[in-house]
């Protein structure tokens, strides 16, 4: 029995739904759910980079076993599928912006941007043009209400939430849009693509960027952009120059290992700058911010000034509390309750009230701990200011 109706995904009996397969376990089991509870299935599959290198590539969404293994699922569950040519798209709107984000010594998100710019753009149109009432995907999230006004939430399963990386669809697109897996657990859509027979039931996660051969990013930047991989120093935050690198395309903010430096401490990055070309290293107290200033703001649910919320700043790191400080149209700047590290220019700061994705922008820059306080005080210092 499908854990899945039309009626909960505020769909009409039979309606039709695009469904994006990547090729892996989890849009297959999206797909077959959907078809199951009696929904009007198509499946589309997005080729994203050069066939070649995709082919060559194992265990990454959109590679050219994934489509072959897209097309194979469809054929099972005996829905229609499409293979739509998205590559010059892609390499635009992800893959370029990857690279040139790298060479300005900013850490890029290339899957919120092939969410914001590939899936609920251009998919989404698609999928409108075909005349479907919803598009669903294998995210892990949850979209609460109806078929208008509706939220975006946590997933279910923590260790699976992926409601950072969609944090910058929008209002219009999230009534649109489905994601039927996040009342459910990785395990259990283990079990339901077993006993639904797919064949991909016991295909091992994709765990790379989809576009960077076996992780290493520092490849596809320097090809893209060369002057991301110009030599340059590697100096400690009190001004001793440690070493030398090989591209600060090679390095993000808050990295500890593979510096090729070592000192009396244990040392992060602190900070890059590419004008210079110069890595700025230090201990884990050089690397503490007091917050963030973000642009490029969507707006999920209402913000006000000094409301207290959650902010989740990278993807693998808990969220933490903290408040708005200041909030315009397209800018608002972030306190958080005590000094954060690894906090890096170029990702995103997400904002939570409890379960709910009020929505969140991009990392411009962070905000100093004031040097006349030392690490005890900044953090007094910091909870004071978060409690006025």
């Amino acid at each position: 029995m499908s854990p899945i109706t039309a009626e909960s995904l505020a769909l009409a009996p039979g309606a039709r739904v695009v469904v994006a397969m990547s090729g892996g376990v989890d849009s297959a089991v999206t797909a077959a759910l959907l078809h199951e509870a009696g929904l009007e299935v198509v499946g589309i599959t997005l080729q994203l980079y050069d066939h070649g290198a995709a082919t060559a590539k194992k265990g990454a969404c959109c590679a050219g076993q994934d489509i072959k293994d897209a097309r194979n699922v469809a054929n099972a569950i005996g829905i229609p599928h499409y293979v739509l040519d998205f590559e010059a798209r892609f390499k635009a709107a992800v893959i370029d912006d990857f690279a040139k984000s790298y060479a300005a010594g900013r850490t890029p998100i290339p899957c919120v941007r092939c969410n914001q710019k590939i899936k609920f753009t251009d998919l989404l149109e698609v999928a409108r043009d075909l005349g479907a009432e919803a598009l669903a995907t294998g995210h892990y999230a949850r979209r609460l209400g109806g078929a208008t006004n509706a939220e975006l939430r946590r997933a279910v399963d923590p260790a699976k939430d992926q409601s950072y990386f969609l944090f910058a669809t929008t209002r219009a697109q999230l009534d649109f849009v489905r994601f039927p897996l996040g009342d459910l657990d990785k395990e259990t859509t283990r079990r339901e693509a077993a006993r639904l027979a797919l064949p991909v039931a016991e295909k091992p996660e994709s765990q790379d960027i989809c576009f960077v051969p076996e992780g290493h990013y520092s490849r596809v930047v320097g090809k893209l952009e060369p002057k991301a991989m110009r030599k340059g120093a590697i100096l400690h935050v009190d001004g001793r120059r440690l070493g030398e690198h090989a591209g600060i395309g090679n390095y993000t903010v808050g990295q500890r290992r593979g510096l090729g430096v070592a000192d009396r401490e244990r040392l992060y990055v602190v900070g890059l700058d590419a004008e210079k070309a110069e890595v700025r290293v230090g201990p884990r107290d050089a690397s503490m911010v007091a917050g963030v200033e973000i642009r490029d703001l969507n707006r999920l649910a209402p913000w006000r000034l000094g409301q207290e919320v959650r902010i989740k700043h990278r993807y693998n790191e808990p969220a933490i509390a903290g408040r708005i400080e200041a909030v315009s149209d397209d800018a608002a700047r972030l306190a958080f309750a005590a000094p954060e590290s690894g906090v890096a220019p170029g990702q995103a700061a997400v904002l939570y009230d409890g379960e709910r994705v009020l929505g969140g922008g991009w990392i411009e820059r962070t905000l100093a701990i004031p040097t006349s306080l030392d690490s005890h005080a900044a953090r007094s210092y910091l909870q004071a200011v978060s409690a006025e």
